[in-house]
């Protein structure tokens, strides 16, 4: 995949043909600015210390799927944001500050798998990496470490699909046209395209396959202990 145009992220694309970028010359200066920069190298991180960006980046890989070079930069994504105050505006009342909020639930990550498994949680399988987040969701409705699990569920979940979505990679994989601004959609409706746009190939519901997926990793991880 080429890094500059590229397809998807993980190089499957739905849309046959389809490149966003292929709109660039659409575009206001501003705009295509703001876009091709989300493509060029990423920003040194200045939020995440070495130990918590080694935590983080795994656990975005399992929460976005990304295992593959060349990924969605969403933790240095996720950095700039946390460096700059760029936050969503408000934060749950019973949970710190996004950043505080990051930093604290990162090393939570590491201590329950220490707990779990005598390792850090970078040093685990991907198995048993997938097994202590998964410790996490299926406590959403009460208390992980004095925080609720389902306001931490949001807060990386948020943040993730967030930085992802943000960048032309998952345009192309969604089949967006990216900017409206300043040409616009003319073609408003239920399997309405623009001219520029491609129908689906192959279309196929993700949820059974993630849901397979998810029930073999654990089945291993428990097996493994």
């Amino acid at each position: 995949m080429r890094r500059r145009t590229g397809t998807t992220p993980g190089d499957q694309g739905r849309f046959a043909g389809y490149d966003v970028l292929a709109q660039l010359s659409t575009w206001d200066e501003v705009t295509a600015g703001v876009v091709l920069r989300r493509l060029g190298p990423p920003q040194p991180l200045r939020f995440f210390s070495p130990a918590e960006q080694a935590t983080a980046t795994a656990l975005l890989d399992h929460l976005l799927d990304q295992w593959d070079e060349p990924k969605v930069p969403v933790l240095a994504m996720i950095d700039q944001r946390l460096v700059e105050g760029s936050t969503d505006g408000w934060h749950y009342a019973d949970m710190p500050t996004d950043d505080e909020a990051w930093r604290l639930t990162v090393s939570f990550l590491d201590a329950d798998a220490v707990a779990a498994h005598g390792r850090g949680f970078v040093e685990l399988t991907r198995d048993e990496q997938a097994l202590v987040i998964q410790g996490v969701q299926d406590r959403v409705g009460d208390d992980w470490h004095g925080l609720p699990a389902g306001h931490v569920w949001s807060l990386w979940t948020r943040y993730a699909c967030t930085a992802f979505y943000a960048h032309p990679w998952s345009w192309n994989e969604i089949g967006f046209g990216g900017p409206a601004y300043p040409r616009g959609y003319k073609n408003v409706g239920l399997d309405k395209r623009e001219p520029w746009e491609r129908p689906e190939v192959g279309a196929r519901d993700p949820i059974p396959d993630v849901q397979r997926a998810s029930r073999e990793r654990r089945n291993r991880a428990e097996a493994g202990r």
